[in-house]
């Protein structure tokens, strides 16, 4: 059984929770909330009962801190978060619709997480079994693409499983369009893929189908593909399905892709030999089951961390 390490951005969602009015004007009320996808999915292991560790950089500021002391708090390996002496800690305000759909307005710019360089990655601190997660963020700026590019060699050097949750934000990118070549290179170095319908679409050109089949038979060993609360369709290179989600109060659909994402990589470290789980059918759905379970809990409640699930949460569900 090995660890998650997590690896990117961890941030401030200042999460809009209602409207005040103020004389003729109204105003957004924020919530701070500590956030960031590889963050969120580092935690969703932790509440779920794995080990997972966040390999990271924050300001040395007050949002640091907090961020630091919030990972601290869900039991998350911190010893590789580093804090940049003057770069500032990312922010992200979050505003969200009737139905609980976000919007984001990001302030990221040279931010403390984008500065991370290869020179700062710890010697031995990938061990035998571990998993790598990574998201598409650390791959804006071309110094921090060189970074993850550094990372997942170092997996691939150590035969890690390297997990890939696309969860591309396109108003990070300097274009305000993600780069679908430099994606797609990443896309092709991962053995655990998940998309959003949207972002597989935009990724393949619109060939959808021959885009999946030509990776998985350039070895990627699972893929995923979620699709706003509808089915939920999987592939591996022996079996593959849909899973239907359950119907939920959506309140905020933060962190609900990265729910799914921990609770799959929960699933997989804590197996003895995770590739037996996609070769057998009921394994693979009950674990991707499993996932959509994690996703569910998490967006029916507020915020990121406080709405990941514990193992207690998701366990006794009809999916398992």
């Amino acid at each position: 059984m090995g660890k998650v390490i997590c690896f990117g951005e961890a941030l401030i969602d200042f999460l809009q929770f209602n409207v005040q009015p103020s004389g003729p004007l109204s105003l957004n009320n924020y919530c701070q909330y500590p956030g960031g996808a590889p963050a969120n999915a580092s935690v969703a292991v932790s509440k779920l009962g794995g080990q997972a560790l966040f390999l990271g950089q924050v300001g040395d500021d007050v949002f640091g801190c907090f961020l630091e002391n919030a990972l601290h708090t869900y039991q998350v390996d911190t010893q590789y978060l580093f804090k940049h002496p003057t770069a500032k800690t990312a922010l992200a305000f979050v505003m969200l619709d009737d139905d609980g759909e976000r919007s984001f307005s990001f302030y990221r710019d040279q931010s403390a997480d984008v500065l991370f360089t290869p020179a700062q990655i710890p010697e031995n601190i990938f061990q035998a079994e571990d998993f790598v997660h990574f998201c598409s963020n650390t791959l804006t700026t071309v110094d921090i693409t060189q970074t993850t590019q550094a990372i997942i060699n170092l997996a691939k050097k150590e035969k890690l499983v390297v997990s890939f949750d696309v969860n591309l934000r396109h108003n990070l990118w300097p274009q305000e369009q993600a780069d679908i070549t430099l994606v797609n290179k990443f896309v092709n170095q991962a053995d655990v893929l998940k998309f959003s319908k949207s972002e597989l679409t935009y990724l393949a050109g619109g060939n959808e189908d021959n885009y999946i089949e030509t990776l998985l038979a350039n070895g990627c060993q699972l893929l995923l593909v979620t699709n706003d609360g509808e089915a939920i369709q999987y592939f591996s290179q022996f079996h593959r399905g849909i899973v239907l989600p359950p119907k939920v109060n959506v309140i905020d659909t933060t962190a609900g892709g990265d729910a799914f994402s921990g609770g799959l990589l929960f699933q997989l470290s804590q197996s003895e030999n995770w590739q037996d789980i996609l070769q057998n059918s009921k394994k693979l759905k009950a674990l991707v089951q499993f996932s959509v379970a994690c996703g569910a809990h998490t967006v029916a409640r507020a915020g990121a961390f406080p709405a990941l699930p514990e193992y207690a949460d998701v366990s006794d569900t009809s999916y398992l």
